[in-house]
């Protein structure tokens, strides 16, 4: 199964030049069955780009998770702080075997959904 996420274009272009191994989330899906993700490039790009196999899950206190992402989390540490603030935990889902897409891909035409806010399942055909 697969997972559409909404990621920033300049994030989503680290995942794919492999600078950035780690995707930070505030809350995660709850499907265990995932293991790839479908990147979503949110404004201006607003198409899918591309897809990653899913590593480990980390589920970790703030300070703690940043010292085991940071050298590879394509963000800086600010950043990664006002992205989770008012949270004590936070997600990174590890990249594996990123894949970008040679011609992106409208959401709505080929799977009939609009973009997620967050995440969403990807529909099965």
């Amino acid at each position: 199964m697969k997972v559409i996420l909404s990621i920033k274009p300049e994030f989503a272009e680290k995942i794919f030049n492999g600078s950035k191994r780690f995707e930070f989330r505030r809350r995660l899906y709850k499907n265990k069955e995932v293991k790839a993700v479908i990147v979503y490039a949110s404004a201006p790009i607003s198409k899918i780009i591309g897809e990653f196999e899913i590593g480990d899950i980390i589920h970790d206190e703030l300070n703690s998770l940043w010292g085991t992402t940071n050298e590879y989390s394509g963000i800086s540490e600010d950043y990664y702080l006002e992205y989770f603030k008012g949270k004590e935990r936070g997600y990174a889902i590890g990249v594996k075997k990123a894949e970008l897409y040679d011609k992106p891909i409208c959401i709505k035409e080929t799977f009939g959904i609009n973009p997620p806010q967050s995440f969403a399942y990807l529909p099965q055909h």
